[in-house]
C-alpha cells in the first residue's frame, strides 16, 4: 500500500471523462491476491462495444482477470452502457494499471495487489468492534469502572493493556462521513464503500443485490482452509456490523436477505438479536415477507439452537457443534438494563446473556477446532446508546465490552497464537468536560456542571467489585455531552426509566424535542445543530483508534484506513501466499 501511494504521488493526474464515468474496484484498491470481485465499468452514456477498449498493465484485460468481460448495451433502468465481469481473480501479487477507453476517451485505475507471507503468523484471531466507541466512552468507562485518586486512575480497562496503536480512517467511498456498514465492511472485506454497502461496491442499478461483489473475510477463509468463523453481537446478527461478515448488499436493511447470505456461508457459531428475521410471516413477530423458516433451516443443518442465558449454557456445556443463539427479536437491551434496573424489553426477553458470556461460550466451542478460527465480537450497544445520547448506558456498555475482551486476552495467555485487536468502526461526537454535582446549591442544573477544577471528581462506588457501578445516579457524575444533536431537554440525569428518547416527529415530519422530559427538574431545551430530519446525534469523522496484541499485531501503527486492517488479518493468517 505504501508502494502504490508512492507511485500515485509521481503520477500525473490522468484524465478521467465522460464516457467512463465509474470503475470497481475503485481507484487506489487493495485486492487480496486470489480473492474474487466483481469488475465493473459504467460508461456515462451509450457507447458501441467496438469503441471498448480494456487493457490492465498493457494487456488485454482477459489475460489478467482470467475471462472475458461482458459488454451491457444499455444497463436496465439507465440510459448507458457498461461491461461487468463476476467473480474476477488477479492471482499475482503487484501493482496494475487499468486503462478504460470507449473511443478517445480514457479512465484510468491503479489497483495494489497483494499477496501474504507463506508462513502463518496467528492460528486465531479475535476481532473486537465497539460500535462507535470514542475516547470518551473509554476515559468514561475507566472512570465508572475503575475511579481515580488524585489524578490517577485507580485501575485499568483490559483494552488499555494490548500492546500496539494505530489511528484508523473511518470515511466511506461517498462522503467523509460514515455508518456502521461501509465502515465494517472495509475491516472485514479490504475495500472502502459507500454509506449503508456491505460487502459490494455502491453502482448505479437500483437493484441492491446486484451491486458488484467484494470477497468477505467469511468467504477468504472458506476459500483458503477450514477454520472457523464465529459471530457474537448485542445487535439483532443480521445488524451492519455482524452482517459485514457475510453479507453482500447495497442496502444494510435488507435483513431477510442477509440471513438467507448467513445461512449460505454457515458461520460456527452466531450469537445475538433479531430472530424476527429467521422466523416465516406467519409467526407473531416476524418481519420476514416470505414463508421460510430460518431457525429450522439451521437446526436441521446442525446447529444447536439457544435462546436465553440457560439455554446457551447448556448448550455451551453440552460439547456442541454450530450454535445459533438468538436472544431477542430484535437488538438485545443494554447492560444496564438487562443486570440492572430491568427497563427496556427487559420484561419481554428477561433472561439475555451479555457479551461476556457469549463470548466464552463462542470462544470454547471455535478453539475446538484444530484448523484455527476467527471470531468477531461487537459491543454494539455503545452506539445504540450514543446515539440518543444516553450516556450512562453507552458507557456501562463500553465496560461490559471491555471485560468481553479481557475474556479474548485471557484466551490469548493460554494460546498465544492468538491475535486479538480491538477497535471501533467509526466514532461518535462525545466528550466528558467535567462532573454535575446535585449537592450545589440552586435549581439550574446548569450551574451544578463543574468544570477545571470545580469538576473535582465523581463519587461512584464497586463496592461488590463486579466492575460497575453500584448506583448510576449518583450525586455527582460525569459531565457526558455530545457536539451534535436535534432539539431535545438536556435533564442532566440518567434515564432510570428507560432508554432516552430526545426527540419525535411533529405533524410537518421533523423531528423536534420530546415533551415528555420538558418538566424533569432543571429541564433545559436545547435547539439542535444537524437537520431537523434527523432524531439523534450523528456519528463523527474523528478518526478511531485501534489496539492489538499477539503475533502480527506489530503492523497496527501510524495512521491506516479500515481496508488496511484486513490486509493485516488476513496476511496474520497468510490467506495468499507466493504462488510457487
Amino acid at each position: 500500500m505504501r508502494i502504490l501511494a508512492a507511485v500515485l504521488a509521481a503520477t500525473t493526474c490522468l484524465i478521467g471523462v465522460a464516457n467512463a464515468a465509474n470503475v470497481f474496484p475503485i481507484d487506489r484498491a487493495t485486492i487480496l491476491a486470489g480473492s474474487a470481485f466483481d469488475f465493473k465499468v459504467e460508461f456515462a452514456g451509450v457507447v458501441k462495444a467496438e469503441d471498448v477498449s480494456i487493457t490492465i498493465n498493457g494487456e488485454p484485460a482477459a489475460k489478467i482477470l482470467g475471462k472475458d468481460v461482458a459488454f451491457i448495451a444499455k444497463e436496465e433502468g439507465v440510459d448507458a452502457s457498461a461491461v461487468l465481469l463476476r467473480a474476477a481473480k488477479v492471482i499475482k501479487p503487484g501493482l496494475y494499471t487499468v486503462e478504460v477507453k470507449a473511443g478517445n476517451d480514457t479512465k484510468t485505475v491503479h489497483w495494489d495487489v497483494y499477496g501474504t507471507p507463506d508462513t502463518p503468523k496467528a492460528k486465531n484471531i479475535i476481532f473486537f468492534l465497539g460500535d462507535g466507541m470514542s475516547v470518551a466512552h473509554r476515559t468514561g468507562a475507566r472512570l465508572l469502572s475503575k475511579g481515580m485518586t488524585e489524578g490517577k486512575a485507580d485501575g485499568r480497562l483490559a483494552m488499555d493493556d494490548l500492546d500496539h496503536m494505530a489511528f484508523i480512517g473511518t470515511s466511506s467511498t461517498n462522503a467523509i462521513a460514515t455508518d456502521s456498514a461501509n465502515t465494517m465492511s472495509a475491516h472485514m472485506t479490504g475495500h472502502k464503500t459507500a454509506v449503508n454497502a456491505l460487502g459490494v461496491y455502491a453502482d448505479r442499478t437500483k437493484d441492491p443485490l446486484d451491486d458488484p461483489r467484494v470477497e468477505n473475510v467469511t468467504e477468504a477463509l472458506a476459500r483458503t482452509g477450514r477454520k472457523s468463523v464465529g459471530i457474537v453481537t448485542t445487535a439483532e446478527v443480521e445488524d451492519a456490523t455482524p452482517a459485514a461478515v457475510v453479507a453482500h448488499t447495497r442496502l444494510r436493511d435488507r435483513k431477510a436477505e442477509i440471513v438467507e447470505m448467513m445461512f449460505a456461508l454457515k458461520p460456527e457459531v452466531v450469537l445475538g438479536g433479531g430472530s424476527a428475521y429467521f422466523l416465516p410471516k406467519s409467526t407473531p413477530g416476524s418481519k420476514r415477507k416470505d414463508d421460510q423458516d430460518f431457525i429450522k433451516a439451521f437446526t436441521e443443518a446442525g446447529y444447536s439452537l439457544a435462546t436465553d442465558a440457560g439455554a446457551l449454557q447448556a448448550v455451551g456445556q453440552a460439547n456442541a457443534g454450530k450454535i445459533l443463539g438468538l436472544f431477542h427479536t430484535g437488538n438485545m437491551d443494554s447492560v444496564l438494563d438487562r443486570k440492572f434496573l430491568k427497563k427496556g424489553t427487559v420484561n419481554k426477553f428477561p433472561d439475555q446473556p451479555g457479551l461476556v458470556d457469549m463470548t466464552k461460550v463462542a470462544l470454547a466451542q471455535l478453539a475446538k477446532n484444530p484448523d484455527g478460527f476467527f471470531l468477531m465480537v461487537e459491543g454494539a450497544t455503545i452506539d445504540k446508546m450514543s446515539h440518543p445520547m444516553d450516556w450512562d448506558r453507552a458507557l456501562y456498555d463500553t465496560i461490559e465490552f471491555d471485560q468481553a475482551l479481557r475474556v479474548a486476552m485471557d484466551f490469548a495467555k493460554e494460546h498465544p497464537d492468538t491475535l486479538v485487536v480491538a477497535t471501533p468502526d467509526h466514532t461518535h461526537g462525545v466528550s466528558i468536560i467535567g462532573t454535575i454535582d446535585d449537592d450545589k446549591p440552586g435549581e439550574d442544573m446548569r450551574e451544578k456542571v463543574g468544570v477545571y477544577a470545580a469538576a473535582g471528581f465523581p463519587n461512584y462506588t464497586d463496592a461488590d467489585g463486579d466492575g460497575y457501578p453500584d448506583k448510576v445516579d449518583v450525586s455527582r457524575r460525569l459531565a457526558v455531552f455530545a457536539n451534535n444533536f436535534p432539539d431535545y431537554y438536556e435533564t442532566w440525569q440518567p434515564k432510570m426509566n428507560g432508554p432516552f428518547d430526545p426527540a419525535i416527529k411533529n405533524e410537518k415530519g421533523e423531528y423536534v424535542a420530546n415533551a415528555a422530559y420538558k418538566d424533569a427538574p432543571g429541564a433545559v431545551l436545547r435547539i439542535g445543530n444537524i437537520p431537523r430530519s434527523t432524531d439523534t446525534a450523528v456519528h463523527a469523522v474523528d478518526d478511531g483508534i485501534l489496539q492489538a496484541s499477539g503475533p502480527g499485531s506489530e503492523a497496527f501503527k501510524g495512521y491506516l484506513e479500515e481496508s488496511d486492517v484486513y490486509r493485516v488479518l488476513v496476511e496474520a493468517f497468510a490467506l495468499a501466499p507466493a504462488q510457487k
